[in-house]
Parts: structure tokens; sequence; C-alpha cells
């Protein structure tokens, strides 16, 4: 064996530190700057013997907690509004945290005009996150949303119903952490055999939901974390995301699906957890034989 002479430890320290360096520098470059502007839409069909014929086909997009002013502006939001319309969906659903701080946001009368702009035919919904009540967001959220043409829901339902008088449900749960959620004035006038989708802003809440006959829950407020890490998972997890963080769960007979979002809080830094829309697709699955 080749002895390490004092130059050559020397030199392979300096490497070393020096690629330390780079990595650290990199890394955080792309967590702050790179990642939280890589959208991924990610697709997904969704079977169920309880969807109607009529309804097979119907496209869904969520998106969910943009946390505008926290490093996310309102050329963001335009992008994203286009890139929804792109998708030609035929349901739209917004699953809460709207703006970082609403009180100290500014611009929130310029959200109107953009999010009007978001096209779905068989509606566009929303729910409270919470961040939408805290800082006295409460009512300027829902100022906001329902002038942009988004019907809010708070431990309610509504049917959408197609020509052919099948129906599906869209159940609203206020926000879980600082709103008064009520699963039974929400759920329990929904017609039986009714799919029911449930937008619920914190996953964590899903062991409640999958007693009401809910089908399918859309979540968001974990951001996947924002920051993972190979074989040890998200870092960070907000209250009542810590069991369900990122996309697909199954609990009882009831499907969660867990948004990543699209902006960050706290911290600016997204890693290996990017920025998300997600578009399902109802598909009729005829009962097995």
């Amino acid at each position: 064996m080749t002895p390490i002479t004092r130059r050559t430890f020397l030199k392979k320290s300096i490497l070393s530190l020096l690629g330390g360096m780079f990595v650290t520098s990199f890394g955080y470059y792309y967590a702050r700057f790179i990642e939280p502007n890589r959208l991924t839409i990610t697709s997904h069909s969704i079977f169920h013997p309880l969807i109607p014929k009529s309804f097979d086909g119907v496209k869904i997009v969520q998106f969910s907690d943009t946390h505008l002013g926290h490093y996310y502006s309102l050329a963001h939001l335009r992008r994203i509004v286009k890139q929804i319309n792109d998708i030609k969906p035929d349901l739209v659903f917004f699953t809460g945290d709207l703006m970082d701080a609403p009180n100290k946001y500014r611009y929130a009368d310029d959200i109107i005009p953009i999010f009007a702009d978001i096209r779905a035919p068989f509606g566009k919904f929303c729910i409270y996150g919470n961040h939408d009540h805290g800082g006295y967001g409460t009512r300027l959220y829902r100022k906001v949303m329902t002038k942009a043409g988004f019907r809010m829901l708070v431990n309610e339902h509504v049917l959408i119903e197609q020509i052919d008088q099948s129906k599906i449900a869209i159940a609203g749960a206020d926000d879980l952490m600082l709103g008064k959620p009520n699963f039974d004035d929400m759920l329990k006038k929904i017609p039986p055999s009714t799919y029911t989708i449930l937008l619920l802003h914190e996953p964590d809440g899903a062991k409640e939901a999958s007693r009401y006959g809910v089908h399918l829950q859309l979540s968001g407020h974990s951001h996947g974390g924002q920051i993972q890490l190979p074989f040890i998972g998200p870092l960070i997890t907000p209250p009542l995301a810590v069991q369900y963080y990122e996309g697909f769960y199954q609990i009882q007979d009831m499907t969660l699906y867990v948004n990543r979002g699209l902006g960050t809080t706290r911290m600016p830094f997204r890693f290996l957890t990017p920025p998300e829309l997600t578009v399902f697709t109802l598909k009729h699955q005829p009962p097995s034989s």
C-alpha cells in the first residue's frame, strides 16, 4: 500500500472540503430557487362502482397552499391559472391556504380577476385552510374566493347532477385547526349510494371522515414536508399532516389524496417535494360479478 504523504493528505482534505462546500451551496441553491419552481402535474384515474356512467371521464383539478406573499407571487398564480385552463377541467378544487398572512398581504383584490379566469363547467369549489382563518383572514378569503366565482363549502355539500339525473356529492369541511368542522351537518343529508368527494385541508382528519361514508378525501396542508431526505422522509410536517403527508392512502373504504401544494411556508425551500397540480379523472367501475 502506497504511504500517504503529508502533501497527499492535505490535497485530499482540501478536495473533500471543496466538494462539501459545493454540495452544500448547490443544495441550498437548488432547494431555494430551482425546485420551488419545478411544477409537476400528476394525473390519476379514480375507479369506483358508485361513480355514475355519465360521470365517466369527468376531469378534476386540485390545487392547494399557494401561500401568496411568502415567496409566491401573483405572477406565479397567473401561470398556474393558465396551466389549469390548459388541462380543461370539468371541476376545480382549491383546498386552502391562499395567502400566507392575510392581514399583511396588500394585493388580495388582485387575486380576484386571476381566479375568475379559471374555467370549469361543473363548478369551482374551495374550503378554508388554517392560514385562511389566521391573520384575520376569514372574511377576506371568503370575499376573494366568492367574487372570483368559487363556491365556498363550510360544513356543507352540493350535488353535481348530469342530464340523466345521476349525481355525485362534493362536501367541504371547515378547517380542523382554526375552524369549527361538523361532519354530521356536512354529510348526513347526502343521498345513499352517492359517490362523495370530501375537501378537507388537513389530511390527518381522514380517520374521522372515513366513518361517514366518504369515498375520496382531497387534502393539502402538508407541502409534502417541503424538505424530504432519501430513506428518512419529511423532516418537518405541520400538525394534522403527520400521519398522511403526500400522495395516496387507503383508510378503510375511503381513498385519501394529499396534494403537495404550490407555495412554501415558514421556510422558502423545497427538496424532493416539488409543487403540484393534481388531475383526477373519474371512472365508472362496473360491479364485480
